[in-house]
């Protein structure tokens, strides 16, 4: 199987035209992670750095992860591209709210596009609000110039070095997303994924000096974890549930088309990563007020919770599997809903077989969606759950939380998967062998 693979990968670089797409990506990504390292003027890097690493276990820690250590570096791309898969998944959420927005996705290509401006104005809006948020995040972990600590917030001083960060870090993440969009379009992949991955990746040093600081037995011990979730990802995100489809013949002006056979596929884990990044982004509220609640009663209370709903508690372990089973089923409804999918089988002259089209179609489909959901969104409950189960009951150290995270080995193997069949499937135009066997 390997040496398929690796003779794959050589036929796939001779082709000028797909080994030019593998090098752009690469340019690309080697970009990307330079900029990770590219601290924005006036700012101590190390006190940054000193603060994310008390707070490695934490929120903090998890959002640094996912930007490949440019948040803790201060660096311009800091905020990484997670403000627009946010505005993404807010504006897929508005179609299933809002007609117009609805309307506008069932218009084609040009809809598309409108949908794609909004997407990227609502970017930038949410990429200045966080880069407002981390700027007085940095204010605390006292990484500003000490003239800037001393003056009044509201001073001419603080002001200029305000705008200074959010400009910085929101034309940074603007930036990324026009880097994932260009890799999308001439490179390999989905663009905006592979960033992540890099990110992900670019971890895998840190990952591995925490290993070596392991006693003898967990040394062994943690890479058959990690290979077992892995496993355990890669057969979950692969199964799916195919549905027989019926085409009669029907004439269409003069043309009498074939009538054939399909299936429609549907997946055990339709929703993806969506409901962790949802669940997460809810979690990181209480985190978040903490670090600025003031030195009074009130304060202490607002503190408490934000411990008790860390990412790393029992009680904010098991909340945030709870909201990520609730957000599951959600975005299932709003990515595959039955009733349009009745009807456009229903229009083009389809039917289930022993299934009655309209309403029985979509009550069926409902139902069948339904028993996948449930154990899929237990399969995501379960990849939150395992980095607290491993380091509480097993005594692991908190420094291992990014290497068993579920969340980052379900982004790794689903980007990798679908990198690979991208690649399939241009060597397979092409009559060679491909990576899949």
């Amino acid at each position: 199987m390997g040496s398929i693979s690796f003779a794959a990968l050589g036929n796939a670089f001779r082709i000028p035209e797909i080994r030019k797409k593998v090098l752009f990506t690469l340019f690309i990504l080697l970009l990307y992670r330079m900029g990770s390292f590219l601290t924005v003027p006036g700012y101590n890097s190390q006190q940054i750095q000193d603060f994310f690493a008390n707070n490695s276990a934490g929120i903090f820690g998890l959002l640094d992860l996912w930007t490949g250590g440019g948040l803790s570096n201060a660096a311009i791309f800091g905020l990484g591209v997670m403000p627009y898969i946010t505005a993404s998944i807010i504006m897929q959420l508005m179609a299933v709210v809002i007609p117009a927005v609805d309307k506008m996705r069932k218009e084609g290509e040009a809809g598309y596009r409108r949908i794609n401006r909004i997407t990227r104005y609502l970017t930038g809006v949410l990429a200045a609000m966080q880069a407002t948020g981390y700027y007085m995040l940095f204010r605390q972990s006292q990484a500003l110039p000490p003239e800037v600590q001393q003056a009044a917030f509201f001073s001419t001083q603080n002001l200029s070095r305000m705008a200074l960060v959010i400009i910085s870090l929101t034309a940074g993440t603007l930036l990324l997303m026009w880097l994932g969009e260009l890799i999308t379009q001439r490179g390999v992949g989905n663009g905006i994924s592979l960033l992540i991955f890099a990110s992900i990746l670019a971890g895998v040093g840190g990952g591995l000096t925490a290993w070596f600081s392991l006693d003898p037995i967990k040394r062994i011990v943690l890479p058959l974890i990690v290979v077992g979730v892995t496993v355990a990802v890669v057969f979950v995100q692969e199964g799916q549930r195919k549905i027989p489809v019926q085409y009669a013949r029907r004439q269409v002006g003069r043309k009498m088309t074939q009538g054939g056979s399909t299936y429609l596929p549907l997946r055990v884990n339709m929703a993806g990563v969506i409901p962790i990044i949802f669940a997460t982004a809810l979690m990181a509220f209480p985190a978040t007020f903490a670090q600025y609640a003031p030195d009074t009663d009130f304060g202490n209370i607002i503190r408490d919770v934000g411990n008790a709903l860390s990412p790393t508690s029992t009680i904010g372990v098991f909340f945030e599997a709870g909201l990520v089973v609730m957000f599951t089923f959600f975005y299932t409804m709003v990515q595959f809903n039955p009733v349009d999918q009745a009807d456009n089988l229903k229009k083009y002259g389809g039917f289930i077989p022993g299934v009655r089209p309209g309403a029985p179609t979509a009550h069926y489909l409902s139902r069948v969606l339904t028993r996948l959901t449930f154990p899929g969104s237990l399969y995501l409950a379960t990849l939150v759950i395992i980095p607290w189960a491993v380091i509480t009951l097993l005594n692991f150290p908190q420094s291992v939380y990014g290497a068993l995270g579920g969340t980052t080995i379900l982004i790794v193997v689903g980007v990798a998967l679908d990198s690979m069949r991208q690649m399939e499937s241009q060597l397979v135009m092409r009559n060679y062998d491909g990576f899949l066997k």
